[in-house]
């Protein structure tokens, strides 16, 4: 090569390796000025709920928070405590605030239990998004939006939907007595029916569950009608007990799972409650991710998840989503 043209050919790189820097310089500047934080991604979000990831609704919740953090390219870590425990599951929040995550998911099932926690994770500059329970108190104690379903309403619509299909008495099975999401799904099953009620209180443990309904239904035949707050927990003993006892039963239950849905195509059931857990994992880890990253949140206090109605028409086609616990 020439000496002319080595002093051509090095201008040329130059030039070149000029309008790259230039061209970064200039973006750096212009997200600068717009207050833009570019991320390299593997942020740490934290996600604590009063659901165990073994219990086949959470683990439906966790799998969409697992889907969109690897669509997102951020670190996932679900947490919960081994039973329903408030006092422990404020410990986990205060443990994952003072372990400075870049965000954090909670659920809200005891405003008043949980939120000093959620509160001191907010002051330490923590973004916090809420989801499934809490929809009512979030935004009060610093939540930035809540993905789930009006619990109330709901349970208002589920009321609504047995008066009109003729139900004369029904039994709100309630597995987790305490949990406001719960208790408010049973308060507005209530004012919806307009007619005769009544709250059943049980544990999650199965046999409990079947045989208080069991003696329920026995000991008061004029309850046509039974409401589960959880399929995978609730739901089957339900439909158990009501096909011993013998007389038309209308079941119906919050949430999804395989057993239930099998119930609903055989016609042992009425229709299920989809809050779309999925959806609700999924949303969370999207919005808090983009509020870490951009700064950018929805407008809306509450992001609605729920409630999806699921009939025997539908029930097949849910199915095979509820197996791969999608639905």
């Amino acid at each position: 090569m020439s000496a002319k043209l080595k002093v051509l050919w090095a201008s040329c790189v130059a030039l070149i390796v000029g309008v790259v820097i230039g061209a970064s310089l200039f973006e750096r500047a212009v997200s600068s000025s717009r207050g833009v934080t570019r991320s390299s991604g593997g942020e740490r979000i934290v996600m604590i709920s009063h659901g165990q990831a073994a219990d086949p609704y959470w683990n439906i919740v966790r799998n969409g928070a697992l889907e969109a953090a690897r669509q997102l390219g951020v670190r996932l870590e679900y947490r919960a405590p081994e039973t329903f425990d408030m006092i422990r599951m404020a410990e986990l929040i205060a443990s994952a605030t003072n372990q400075r995550p870049a965000g954090m998911i909670v659920t809200i099932p005891d405003a008043e239990a949980l939120g000093p926690s959620i509160q001191a994770a907010v002051r330490a500059g923590i973004p916090v998004v809420s989801i499934n329970s809490g929809s009512d108190v979030a935004s009060g104690l610093g939540s930035m939006i809540h993905v789930g379903q009006d619990e109330y309403q709901t349970g208002k619509r589920v009321g609504e939907r047995l008066r009109q299909s003729g139900a004369k008495k029904v039994a709100c099975v309630n597995h987790e007595v305490g949990n406001t999401a719960l208790d408010a799904r049973c308060k507005g099953l209530d004012d919806g029916f307009e007619g005769p009620s009544v709250v059943l209180p049980t544990s999650n443990d199965y046999q409990e569950i079947k045989s208080k309904i069991a003696a329920a239904l026995a000991g008061d035949r004029a309850i046509d009608a039974l409401v589960t707050l959880s399929a995978p927990l609730a739901g089957d003993p339900a439909v158990e007990a009501a096909r011993e006892a013998g007389r038309p039963m209308m079941v119906a239950s919050f949430d999804l799972s395989p057993g239930f849905l099998e119930a609903l195509s055989r016609g042992e059931a009425s229709f299920a409650v989809d809050p779309q857990a999925f959806l609700q994992g999924y949303l969370g880890t999207v919005f808090v991710t983009n509020q870490i990253r951009y700064g950018l949140i929805p407008a809306n206090a509450l992001i609605e998840s729920g409630p999806r109605f699921v009939t025997r028409a539908e029930a097949a086609k849910v199915l095979e989503l509820s197996k791969k616990a999608i639905r």
